[in-house]
């Protein structure tokens, strides 16, 4: 059997081879001038286009192109696309399994759909011109050109803010489509909206995503708000979506839409705040009073605008091209866009079963901490929470916090959560890894003996295991030391065995090593041992012949037809060659068992041939464009393995193909921006690039007892990360690149505080401490630097 003939002739040369207290910033830069959020808009989805936003907020505001055809599956691109010509509205909170409160302003007859895009005169929506559209960091502005209405948005926290500039007209009216499937919101089981008095407006609407639908069946998302008008709508009509207008102040029903009209004279403007919540109409005007009620929306706009560059500034480059600090800040503030809060000012968050809970309150009447929505966190760990560990670790803390809240609530650990609702997404949980790197990087305000209980049972238990804690065949891992391949549920995953048996395997093995690790340095012996036996799982999926890893069946035999560049069968988003380097808890241990030279060969011929395909999905728009290529950067999988040659002795090879990932997967047009269309969930892509940017990356994620950063290739001339003084005893960590030219990619020579470093790592420990490394570059491979002892990792 000569599987790896057949990959040769597959891949060619393969075979041949909100944020707290910190130091404070004595000057800021106007950093958002680096941000483009249109950047990589074309096939994005439903939570990636909200430029009014502020950093991990609950308002999240922005234009729809095609919002209102909602979402069949729950993952399909939809929302807003820079090829798309007209606009459907403008929806107030963009979340994982989340949308809602949509409006729009009109003039003329009212129309009671939103039309499609290709016959737009039909319904509400409105043409418009990339000249007339303006989105950055907390704002966005666009001339609606069927209306001639000029339309401004900006936020608080949890208060959205939309501004209408009209023409003159006895027809204007702003229509609030409240009750109809939005992005990813899934079908509207109840809505409701009514006038209270001249200037107010309330309401909610509850939603049945499809992931809600899969993983918590039964279950549904609410949203509500507590709107204030600037000025009293002359009259109001309320409709179902479709049907006739009604002289009426209140309607209830899914399908609901309320219609204030107007007589406005020429440049009339009408302000809107919009208080949100997830737990009822009164927290959403709690929320508008405390965050927004004295606040005019250019107050809003400049405070928004405030609150992004200090978040940007945590992390300050200068030098390399412009065309990487924009690629690098757009990637940043990605990063800080998702994950967006779902408590209330006063504490209140939505309970899993469908109450609301509280949070406990400080002294001052604060809460203690935020809760968060959060996707799932499956490959997070190798850019999204090193990111959150280096310059965010008071959010980190918080987003801990959200999942031991959701533990105690429900009892099991939520891979997504959408309004404490289980969403999550890929059917496996690798919560218990994000746990452990926050502990082990220092970030413990949160209860550790219940967050690490949380995560031991997460890694070991199936007794009453519910489906949207995922891992449901986690019993078979923790008896065989693997997932045995079983398809009797296409594409699914149960109690005999998963179709993705392979990437559940070695995503068990990784996240077992990592409560091991948390283990070991809270003196529980007996749980390390135990752990740490079931994170060489992946080595018994290993083929010694094809040197890739290769489902077997419950009666131990591996599967026949095996191609290693097919992906699902047995590999989730994935394929074999792509999956083999998934052993991030002892990469010398893979190594070892493919052979040094050949690993090397083999990894370095993989990247050769994946830059044919623009790392890994060529120009064709489609998330999975890139699951049959070698190398796919645009999905979680792979997000790790250009750095795995700073543990194979060759370090410059992390530093070249790190490098020119950076400069050619990644883009600056709508097209161009995170692949051609590739799937940025919620930050991802964009985090990676800021920590390859700054050339800095940890494979395990932080989790190991004594975590590190492995070095890479810089982008910039200098890099100074602002550190926490609550979780770091260092002000700042400055990396100075000596040579920083754009083919000089291969480090010469390194300093760490005025002392030789001829690691390509430093321990994290170190980096918080603070200080200076310095990195002299050069065009050609220095093969002896870094080299000769390998990063620590725990083995």
């Amino acid at each position: 059997m000569n599987i790896f003939k057949n990959l040769c002739i597959g891949i060619g040369v393969l075979c041949l081879a909100s944020c707290a207290s910190r130091t404070p910033v004595a000057q800021e830069m106007e950093l958002t001038q680096y941000v483009h959020p249109n950047i990589g808009t074309v096939h994005s989805r439903w939570f990636f286009y909200t430029p009014a936003a502020v950093p991990f907020g609950m308002a999240k505001l922005g234009a729809s192109t095609n919002g209102t055809y909602g979402n069949e599956q729950g993952w399909e691109a939809v929302g807003y696309d820079e090829t798309h010509t007209s606009i459907d509205g403008f929806p107030c909170m963009h979340e994982f399994q989340i949308g809602g409160i949509l409006l729009m302003p009109t003039v003329g007859t009212v129309k009671n759909i939103p039309g499609k895009l290709e016959t737009p005169d039909e319904g509400y929506r409105s043409r418009f011109d990339k000249k007339d559209e303006y989105a950055t960091p907390g704002y966005y502005s666009v001339l609606l050109k069927d209306y001639q209405v000029k339309v401004e948005l900006t936020a608080t926290e949890r208060v959205g803010f939309q501004r209408y500039t009209f023409p003159k007209s006895d027809s204007s009216h702003v229509i609030m489509d409240i009750g109809n499937r939005l992005g990813e919101s899934g079908n509207v089981r109840d809505a409701y909206i009514k006038q209270v008095d001249e200037s107010t407006i309330e309401g909610y609407v509850v939603t049945e995503p499809e992931y809600v639908k899969k993983y918590q069946a039964g279950a549904t998302v609410p949203m509500y708000f507590y709107a204030k008008l600037s000025q009293s709508p002359n009259s109001v009509n309320v409709l179902f979506r479709g049907k006739d207008l009604m002289e009426k102040t209140e309607i209830k029903g899914a399908g609901a839409m309320m219609v204030l009209n107007y007589d406005t004279s020429k440049d009339q403007v009408i302000d809107l705040k919009i208080g949100l919540s997830y737990t009822s109409i009164e927290n959403a005007k709690l929320n508008l009073e405390k965050e927004a009620e004295n606040l005019s929306f250019d107050e809003a706009k400049a405070l928004a605008k405030e609150k992004w560059n200090d978040a940007l500034n945590r992390i300050v480059v200068s030098g390399g091209t412009e065309e990487s600090r924009i690629k690098f800040y757009t990637g940043l503030y990605h990063a800080l866009l998702g994950r967006g809060l779902a408590s209330d000012v006063n504490g209140a968050y939505p309970k899993n079963e469908g109450s609301i809970g509280q949070i406990k309150l400080k002294q001052d009447g604060t809460p203690e901490y935020n809760h968060y929505n959060t996707d799932a966190i499956w490959g997070g760990y190798w850019n999204l929470t090193n990111l959150w560990a280096i310059a965010y670790p008071e959010y980190y803390n918080d987003w801990v916090q959200s999942q031991v809240i959701m533990y105690k609530d429900a009892g099991w650990l939520g891979d997504g959560i959408a309004a404490s609702k289980y969403v999550s997404g890929v059917g496996t949980n690798m919560v218990s890894i994000a746990l452990a790197g926050a502990y082990n990087s220092g970030i413990r305000d949160f209860d550790v003996e219940t967050a690490y209980q949380a995560a031991l049972k997460n890694e070991l238990e199936w007794k009453g295991r519910i489906e949207g804690a995922g891992k449901m065949d986690v019993r078979q891992f923790v008896e065989r030391g693997y997932v045995p391949y079983n398809n009797d549920v296409f594409f699914g995953t149960h109690d005999k065995g998963s179709s993705f048996s392979v990437s559940h395997t070695l995503e068990y093995s990784f996240s077992a090593y990592a409560v091991a690790q948390w283990a070991k340095v809270l003196g529980k012996q007996d749980d390390y041992k135990r752990l740490m036996e079931l994170s060489t799982g992946w080595a018994k999926l290993f083929d010694d012949e094809s040197k890739v890893v290769r489902p077997r069946v419950e009666s131990g035999e591996f599967i026949d037809n095996f191609n290693p560049l097919e992906p699902w069968r047995g590999f989730q988003e994935g394929n074999a060659v792509q999956y083999t380097f998934f052993v991030p808890q002892d990469p010398e241990g893979l190594i070892q068992r493919v052979g040094n030279d050949l690993f090397n060969n083999r990894l370095d011929s993989i990247f050769t041939e994946a830059r044919k395909s623009i790392f890994g999905g060529g120009k064709v728009t489609y998330a999975f464009s890139g699951l049959q290529s070698p190398y796919n950067h645009g999905n979680q999988p792979n997000l790790h393995i250009s750095w795995l040659f700073n543990f194979s002795g060759k370090p410059y090879l992390t530093q070249k193909w790190t490098r020119l990932i950076c400069d050619e997967f990644y883009g600056v047009t709508g097209e161009h921006g995170y692949g051609y269309g590739q799937d940025e969930d919620q930050g991802q892509l964009g985090a990676w690039y800021v920590l390859a940017g700054m050339g800095l990356f940890d494979v395990q994620g932080g989790v190991c007892d004594k975590p590190t950063f492995q070095i890479g290739s810089p982008l910039f001339d200098k890099v100074e990360i602002k550190l926490n003084p609550q979780y770091a005893k260092g002000k700042s960590f400055v990396i100075e690149v000596e040579n920083n030219t754009p083919d000089a990619y291969y480090i010469q020579s390194a300093e760490f505080n005025g002392k030789p470093l001829n690691d390509c790592w430093i321990y994290r420990e170190d980096f918080f401490k603070g200080g200076t490394l310095k990195l002299k570059m050069g065009n050609t491979p220095n093969v002896e630097w870094g080299k000769d002892v390998l990063p620590y990792y725990g083995k």
